[in-house]
Order: C-alpha cells, then structure tokens, then sequence
C-alpha cells in the first residue's frame, strides 16, 4: 500500500465491461466513509481486454488501487510484478495493488470472499464437511470457487458447463489434488450438496430451468447453492434453487468479503465490514 501527501487525493477503481451494474463503488466508499478516509475517491470505468493496458500506462501517481471483474481476470497479469500464490494457483487477478515504485502487485480476493460466504471456518471444522461439490461454470470465477472448496477441505469437484471445461480450469483443480469430474449442465442438480454457480446471469437462468424441470418431476434436493450475481436478487437459480430445498447464499455475501479483502490491500487498514455489507444491502434492495 503506497501512502500519499497530506490532503492528496488518492484514487482506486473498478475497471470491467459491463461494469454499469458494479456494487463496488458502493462498497468502498461506505468503507471509506467508515474509516474517516476523506481524500479516497473510488470510480467505476468501462474498460475491455484491448482497452486495459493503455488505460493502467496512463494513471498516475495518486493512483492506489484497482479492482477488476470481467473480462479482465486474466489479461490482467500482463501488468504485474508480483503475484500472490492465490492469483498464481487460480490463474485470475481481481486486484492490483500500487507499489511505492509504481509497479503492481496482483492479488485474488475472491477465493477468500467465497470462503467467507459459505461460512469460512465453520464449515472447515464440520464433521459433516463436505468432501464433493458441484461448481456451475469452469472460467476464472469458477477456478477460484474450486480453490475456496479446495481451502474448505472439498476433495472431488463436478464441473458443470455446457460444452467443454476449459483445461486451465481442470489443471489447476488436478494441482490442488482435487478429483475432476465434467458433467453437462443439464445435469447438474442430479444431485444436491454444495453447489457454487459462476454462472453470468443468461445461463444462470438455463441452470434455474434445470431445478424447475426437476421440481415439476416431483424431486426436491437437499444442500447449499450460492449464486455469486448479486444483480436484480433473488436471481433465477436462487429463487429456483430455495423452491427445490437448497438453501441460498447470496453472491453480495461473497462480494462484500472479497471487497473487504480489497480494501485493506490497498488502504492498509482493517475494513469495515459491517459498513459495507449495509450499503450492500441497501443498494440491491432499490
């Protein structure tokens, strides 16, 4: 974390396309009001995989912080100096964090944050811990789902997608010592247990079709399924996932975490974590 001169303003940003529906802003100034941080300014810009590098060459020094989703993940270790064993493992980087040099250093925060919603510790410890899960999707989101299960102790993983798993995907969960297994989306809820969709939203509305198909059949399964959209909550899937007995996690829960996570790399201070989760809430109830 680079400090700055007294009463110099300090900036941090989102970048992703589309990144209109992005709650980070929200987030960060809510911390950044919790934590009395008047000279931060945190934005959102429009920016693709073409548009990335010119636009990171052309910040300057009051520049602290980036956060990135979609579809930046991967082309964004094209910038970095150092890269945590997280982004490494996962092959995704959601965060740059500004040296004193002006180099960056990459950072995954949405392996913690999946962590965290799906109750960190306490389902580590279980004894009903689950040993096989399900993940919706095989892109960068999904690889760090797998290594949050991974973390949680998770030993056997179904990759549900609807044609191919991507192969960066199935090496990383095969280095982690997971058991892979491909099934066709269509299948997915064959089973319950735990379930991580990384689904965008249109195809998270395919899988919603699965569970109706499977309501309407007379099935009802057991287990957990979190979402990680947090747009125009409930989605699809968790409305479809709550009538079929799984209950629901929020992607806001895993936002807000991975959000945190963020806030103290880049400001160096403890996030406010309450702070953020309210105006988290507030912003997806409008």
């Amino acid at each position: 974390m680079v400090s700055g001169e007294p009463g110099q303003v300090l900036n941090a940003a989102v970048l992703g396309s589309p990144i209109a529906h992005s709650l980070s802003p929200v987030l960060h100034r809510a911390a950044y009001r919790a934590l009395g941080l008047r000279d931060w300014r945190y934005a959102a810009h429009e920016v693709d995989e073409e548009g990335f590098l010119p636009f990171v060459a052309g910040l300057d020094e009051t520049w602290r912080g980036l956060s990135l989703t979609m579809p930046l993940k991967e082309v964004a270790f094209e910038v970095a100096a150092d890269i945590s064993p997280t982004a490494l493992a996962t092959g995704a980087i959601n965060t740059l964090v500004r040296r004193e040099t002006g180099e960056w250093d990459a950072h995954n925060t949405d392996v913690h944050g999946v962590v965290a919603a799906l109750g960190g510790g306490s389902l580590q410890g279980a004894t009903d811990a689950p040993l096989s899960a399900t993940v919706l999707g095989s892109g960068a989101t999904a690889r760090s789902a797998i290594a949050a299960l991974a973390e949680l102790g998770v030993r056997h993983v179904r990759l549900a997608v609807r044609s191919a798993v991507r192969p960066a995907t199935t090496r990383m969960a095969a280095d982690l010592g997971l058991q892979v297994e491909q099934v066709s989306l269509e299948d997915w809820a064959d089973r319950g247990g735990l379930v991580v969709s990384t689904l965008p939203a249109g195809a998270g509305e395919a899988a919603a079709a699965v569970l109706e198909g499977h309501r309407l059949e007379g099935h009802r399964l057991e287990g957990t399924l979190l979402d990680v959209v947090y747009a125009d909550w409930p989605t699809p899937l968790a409305r479809a996932a709550e009538t079929a007995g799984l209950t629901v996690v929020s992607g806001l829960d895993m936002l807000v975490h991975q959000a945190a996570e963020q806030v103290q790399l880049m400001t160096g201070r403890q996030a406010p974590l309450q702070a953020m989760l309210s105006a988290g809430r507030q912003a997806v109830s409008r």
